[in-house]
């Protein structure tokens, strides 16, 4: 809608022609706007068998702790969000391995695809979307402050392949298609 000549009260909910579901059609033209799921991009970030984590200085879940990760920009490659996701949350430079996971999320229309990935070098600090930055050994996770399921997930399958060679991307835990 952003780029059509109409205004945006030329728009309204029905159900286009040859369409099964109720999407914002102009009045004037018949284009129809569709609202598609969000892409979101990010990775789980070691060195020296730790794992980097941030604090969330915005909502939702601020103050609690999870990947860097964020939502997929137009004209990027995942792999290329994911590293800005890194850097713009913990000024980190990060070499991504292989695709970990992709998460459906469908309660709020998003994808995740999390990397494996690790720190060029041992330097990062809050961007501008972090309170803090950490590197934290398995055991120092603070598992009751993390943000998100999908975090969980990422930081356990992790687990679950690290040392391990090439595998197979991993998708949403059995029976967890519902996130916060």
């Amino acid at each position: 809608m952003a780029h059509h000549p109409a205004q945006h009260e030329n728009f309204k909910r029905r159900v286009p022609d040859g369409d099964n579901r109720e999407r914002l059609v102009c009045d004037d033209c018949g284009l129809i706007h569709y609202d598609n799921p969000k892409v979101v991009v990010g990775a789980v970030v070691t060195y020296g068998g730790k794992f980097l984590l941030c604090r969330r200085a915005i909502h939702p879940r601020k103050g609690f702790w999870t990947l860097p990760a964020g939502f997929l920009e137009e004209h990027e490659t995942t792999e290329d969000g994911a590293r800005r996701e890194a850097y713009e949350e913990a000024t980190a430079h990060i070499v991504i391995e292989q695709l970990l996971a992709v998460y459906n999320v469908p309660r709020i229309s998003q994808v995740q695809l999390i990397y494996k990935a690790h720190l060029a070098e041992p330097v990062f600090s809050p961007g501008i979307e972090s309170l803090e930055v950490a590197l934290f050994s398995w055991d120092e996770i603070p598992w009751d402050e993390l943000a998100f399921p999908s975090v969980v997930w990422g930081l356990n399958q992790f687990r679950e392949v690290d040392g391990k060679g090439p595998f197979s991307p991993f998708t949403n835990p059995a029976g967890e298609t519902v996130s916060r």
